[in-house]
């Protein structure tokens, strides 16, 4: 049974001006834990366009035969088991979730299998880099200094950062934050660069999703800095703990991360995206995996759009 995103608390959006304008969304690092990552480098400067292609070859151009796949016909995918909604395990043992039923409806288009295999956040684009997977899965924000170690396709989806609190705690906004708190991340993530680089406080660093937020509830942590996605997937009603504040993001998007020596697969990848976007399948999982964006307007905010710049999503 499908896991569904839980309505999200409404909030004001902050302007993307701020210094602390960031990739909500997570994502693997090739760096080590424990280790300055500055994944959140160029956040501020960075543009869609800077990124994103002018358009896509078109699918029936692309060489299949070329996609320098693991597995010939099969995209072998690195994703995660434990962040609802977008990445994880079903109650039936199934791959799921946004980000991965986006994936295979792209592949559909390409005529490729799809065989997903659960990672650890931290390593996934050293294993993308190495070849171990084809493609990341796991609501990588896009930040400069990891484009230095893979490669992305362009956008599928934009990102928040929450704040998650217990119900009853005195924090309860991003200011707020200060030394002297206990302030859980998991390894690896933009979250934990922020908190480290931007707050200049040495975080309480965990391996996964799971074992944060189970931190949280039983004190040993005052609050967590988690990818809005992953907290909406976390916190139910009753269970003490709510997300206190979100931030918006919309200039590191979040894409699939490939091979920086694979453009092939890069460009067939940027083509199939653009095949969802235009057909509707896009705007279609977007809303049946992001309760909280039914309509066009809450799926594209302050003129964010999926895919290429020449894609148009259709009008509902």
């Amino acid at each position: 049974m499908k896991i569904k995103a839980m309505k999200w608390l409404t909030t004001a959006p902050v302007a993307l001006a701020l210094a602390v304008s960031l990739a909500a969304c997570g994502g693997g690092s090739s760096q080590p834990s424990g280790s300055p990552t500055d994944a959140l480098k160029g956040s501020d400067q960075q543009t869609l366009d800077k990124y994103t292609t002018a358009d896509v070859t078109p699918l029936d151009k692309i060489d299949k035969s070329k996609l320098g796949l693991i597995t010939e016909g099969t995209l072998r995918v690195g994703t995660l088991s434990d962040a609802p909604p977008n990445i994880f395990v079903d109650s039936s043992g199934k791959f799921t979730g946004y980000d991965n039923e986006l994936l295979r409806a792209m592949a559909d288009k390409l005529g490729l299998k799809v065989e997903f295999a659960s990672t650890k956040f931290q390593a996934l684009l050293s294993q993308v880099k190495n070849k171990q997977f084809d493609v990341g899965s796991s609501s990588i924000s896009t930040t400069d200094a990891r484009r230095e170690t893979v490669a992305f396709t362009n956008g599928y989806d934009f990102g928040y950062m929450a704040l998650v609190t217990k119900e009853d705690a005195k924090v309860q906004t991003f200011a707020e934050l200060k030394s002297g708190l206990r302030i859980g991340v998991v390894s690896g993530s933009v979250q934990e660069d922020y908190v480290k680089n931007t707050l200049n406080i040495e975080p309480v660093s965990f391996p996964d999703y799971n074992t944060v937020f189970a931190s949280l509830k039983s004190g040993q942590v005052d609050a967590w800095v988690s990818p809005s996605q992953q907290a909406t997937g976390q916190v139910k009603p009753g269970d003490g703990t709510k997300i206190a504040e979100k931030k918006l993001n919309t200039q590191n998007f979040t894409a699939y991360a490939v091979a920086k020596d694979n453009p092939a697969l890069l460009e067939a990848l940027n083509s199939a995206l653009d095949a969802i976007v235009a057909d509707g399948t896009w705007s279609k999982l977007t809303a049946e995996w992001y309760t909280d964006r039914p309509t066009a307007a809450e799926q594209t905010p302050e003129g964010w759009k999926p895919g290429s710049k020449a894609v148009k999503i259709p009008a509902k």
